[in-house]
């Protein structure tokens, strides 16, 4: 097949992008197609340029619902087949991590994400977040999922990775990621990524070009993930714009041969798929042209380039490159073969079309919901219990609620009602709580048993340190749930309880309504260490984790320990990639 195809088509197999549009032929978005593009609708931007696969996002109007996916999956590899078209079948891919980075919402399954899986330690529940994953975008026609992550959340100041992470344990990173890929691959492809670790980075790819400066030794930690994720066979591996000086002190990974080739082909032996992350991303335009950083990633290693924000130019450059010699066509052709061998395995050459029928009964299924909500209930993690300020009383206790609008805590506060608890609600917006919501909530908390107050990323946030403190001078006892990063117990020395829950969406608060309602013993533990403040030294070790000592007299019925109602992520759910 490669042999006769033109060097053109090559490149096209080469390239996946993201269209805008919610079917193969919709014009709505043709304004976007244009400026991007230079044609109206997904269908002539895979024919255009002779895809070799696209890529999902809700904001270009891919994700509306589950029936609306398989529709556009079948309509696009129509296109693709068409006689206009490349010929070949698509990859459909897309991020969906679970968690904080969900393209598809609801009714397909909402996980708790990826550190709350990790705080469970269960590799057998990894295991089964992947096949549901992997169960439901199959289903809605998609082939190729861009998960799981596998970097080692061991900087707490990370600002991209955090609790998209499992963690910051090798071992248990490794084992969780290898479940999580066992569990997908049973249904379509994964990607490990973002190689060759993410996690000790202070600068976020999407913004800024990230250095890490650690020793060979500490990669090799970040490496073992990844390791295992070969020796699970994993299909693909996403790399990562950030310059690791171990290795290539110039380049990211993504342009570095020594990353891409030595280290990962050769020194690591993974012969599957390598794509770039989201060329897009200002830690390569800020540096490098559309031509330039197409032309650097294939002579890297890479084979895929994905999401070029100019793919008219990332084409003639490429072209460019192989008319003067910059790249052999054998090389091009190495990379072409190896995502043509890779449809063909995988069943897209043969049959790239999803059964529209077949999405009610899969997607969002009874058995996955309530995979989703024991991994919630099992990942809730209790750091701190004075004076067994948990449970609360359903029967008797009224709970003001407040916290940092970024925690939704309006999300949890009616949650907390529908349990049986009296509530009361007081809420603002942003991240930091101004003096005025400060008041307001202190004065409301005397008519209060107690207050549970959703945090995020408080560890460098003083306002919402202030508010904690302020509450807790109140005398009434204080329970704060850390909704997002698990570190903000360090700068909460005044609260009188603190629950980590690694997410705020539906399914991790009906958890922390579980919890606090005594209907679950929490059961998580610590996935990363917990440093002071200044973080001279280690607060709460990996694997930290209290539980209550014996079931309470108002503990709930067992019903109360089921699946939430489910409800999607918030529309500021994650980053690209």
């Amino acid at each position: 097949m490669v042999e006769s195809m033109t060097l053109e088509e090559k490149i096209g197999q080469m390239t996946w992008t993201h269209v805008y549009g919610s079917s193969a032929h919709d014009t709505s978005m043709a304004a976007s197609n244009q400026a991007r593009y230079g044609v109206d609708t997904p269908a002539e931007v895979v024919q255009k340029y002779n895809l070799g696969g696209v890529l999902y996002f809700a904001w270009s109007g891919n994700t509306n619902n589950p029936e609306q996916i398989a529709g556009l999956s079948n309509s696009l590899q129509d296109a693709a087949l068409a006689e206009e078209g490349p010929g070949i079948p698509l990859a459909v891919t897309i991020d969906q991590e679970g968690g904080l980075v969900a393209r598809v919402g609801p009714p397909a399954t909402q996980l708790p994400g990826n550190m709350a899986l990790g705080a469970t330690f269960d590799t057998d529940l990894a295991q089964a977040q992947g096949e549901i994953l992997g169960a439901e975008l199959q289903a809605m026609g998609v082939n190729v999922n861009f998960a799981p992550v596998v970097d080692l959340n061991s900087n707490p100041d990370n600002p991209v990775i955090g609790i998209r992470s499992m963690g910051e344990d090798t071992d248990a990173v490794s084992e969780l990621g290898a479940a999580q890929i066992n569990g997908m691959q049973q249904y379509i492809g994964a990607t490990a990524k973002h190689f060759p670790g993410h996690g000790d980075t202070e600068t976020d790819s999407h913004y800024g070009l990230p250095v890490v400066t650690y020793d060979r030794a500490t990669l090799d930690d970040h490496l073992q993930p990844f390791q295992a994720a070969i020796d699970a066979g994993v299909d693909m591996i996403m790399t990562a714009h950030i310059i690791v000086e171990a290795i290539d002190p110039n380049l990211p990974g993504t342009l570095s041969p020594d990353v891409l080739t030595g280290l990962l082909r050769q020194e690591m032996g993974f012969d599957g798929i390598i794509t770039t992350d989201a060329l897009d991303m200002a830690a390569m335009t800020d540096h490098w042209s559309q031509s330039e950083m197409s032309v650097m990633a294939i002579q890297a290693g890479s084979d895929i380039l994905l999401n070029s924000p100019d793919v008219d130019a990332s084409i003639a450059g490429v072209q460019e490159a192989v008319a003067n010699g910059a790249i052999s066509e054998e090389r091009i052709d190495e990379s072409v073969t190896r995502i043509l061998e890779w449809k063909a395995e995988r069943g897209v050459l043969e049959d790239p079309y999803t059964d529209p029928g077949a999405v009610d009964s899969i997607v969002g299924n009874a058995d996955h919901l309530n995979t989703a909500a024991t991994i919630a209930n099992r990942s809730i993690t209790l750091l701190r219990n004075e004076d067994r300020a948990l449970p609360l009383d359903v029967d008797s206790d009224t709970v003001l609620v407040v916290g940092a609008g970024s925690a939704w805590p309006e999300r949890l506060g009616p949650m907390l009602a529908d349990r049986g608890f009296d509530v009361i609600e007081e809420y603002d917006n942003g991240s930091s709580p101004s003096p005025a919501y400060r008041e307001r909530a202190v004065a409301a908390a005397s008519g209060a048993d107690a207050v549970v107050f959703t945090s995020y990323n408080a560890s460098s946030n003083a306002a919402q340190q202030q508010m904690v403190a302020a509450l807790a001078a109140t005398g009434t006892p204080v329970i704060v749930v850390a909704a997002r990063n698990p570190y903000d117990i360090n700068v909460f020395a005044d609260a009188d309880a603190v629950l980590n829950s690694y997410g705020y969406n539906v399914v991790n608060y009906g958890a922390v309504v579980r919890a606090i309602a005594g209907d679950i013993n929490p059961s998580g533990a610590l996935p990363v260490d917990v440093p002071t403040v200044d973080g001279s030294q280690t607060l709460l070790p990996i694997g930290y984790g209290r539980h209550y000592p014996g079931p309470p007299d108002h503990a709930g019925p067992p019903e109360h320990s089921g699946a939430p109602d489910h409800a999607g992520p918030p529309d500021h759910a994650g980053p690209d990639n």
